[in-house]
């Protein structure tokens, strides 16, 4: 069955943190939101929590860097919503920290496929979704360029944000629009796994930041 009047808002990195507050926000606003994330169980507790406060989703337990799977999902948000209206792109590998000579060789090669390589493929299959809406494409640079043991995690991301920006770039006149966001620290499982010790009492709660960045949405 298809629904071509509700907004669709796809999240890619949906299970926790702050794709999970965006996915949450989005329902608020009234979008459908479709959420993809590898882990069931945190996808159906978001699901329980969008539901309870009056919005819908569907879920998606795929596997970003599946790229069978992002084909079918690109082709299904097509025939079934008619287009896409926002995509927040969340999902990232974040690498354990390590000087830049000890960076390990498969944990350098996740974290291009995901952070990078995988952006590459989903921007060229969902492209087509949002110019049938005059969407809205959302990236989040926190790269850390720079920043000692950030080798890995840096480079992959900053080629992400790299692309996007072109992509900003190239359809500022025609969209969909691209928007790179700078989100404020958070108390993320990520963010836990590069500082962990901090104090975590002083970060911006992921909700918060969600309806921050969103505010205009």
């Amino acid at each position: 069955m298809s629904d071509t009047t509700q907004k669709l808002a796809l999240v890619t990195g949906a299970s926790r943190g702050l794709g999970a507050a965006m996915a949450e926000a989005l329902a608020v606003r009234g979008y459908h939101v479709l959420a993809v994330a590898r882990t069931v169980g945190a996808l159906e507790e978001l699901d329980d929590r969008i539901r309870a406060a009056g919005g819908a989703a569907t879920l998606a337990p795929m596997d970003v860097t599946e790229a069978g799977a992002m084909q079918q999902m690109a082709e299904a948000i097509v025939e079934r919503w008619g287009g896409l209206d926002f995509w927040a792109h969340t999902a990232v590998h974040a690498a354990p920290l390590a000087p830049a000579p000890h960076v390990d060789g498969k944990d350098w090669a996740k974290s291009l496929l995901l952070n990078a390589e995988v952006v590459r493929g989903l921007i060229a299959l969902l492209e087509p979704a949002l110019r049938l809406r005059g969407g809205t494409a959302m990236f989040f640079d926190d790269a850390r360029g720079g920043r000692k043991f950030f080798g890995a995690y840096g480079a992959s991301k900053a080629a992400q944000i790299a692309l996007a920006r072109s992509w900003q770039a190239e359809n500022a006149s025609t969209g969909p629009k691209v928007v790179i966001a700078e989100p404020q620290p958070m108390p993320t499982a990520v963010r836990a796994r590069f500082f962990p010790g901090e104090d975590r009492s002083v970060l911006t709660p992921c909700r918060d930041e969600a309806e921050r960045l969103l505010q205009d949405y």
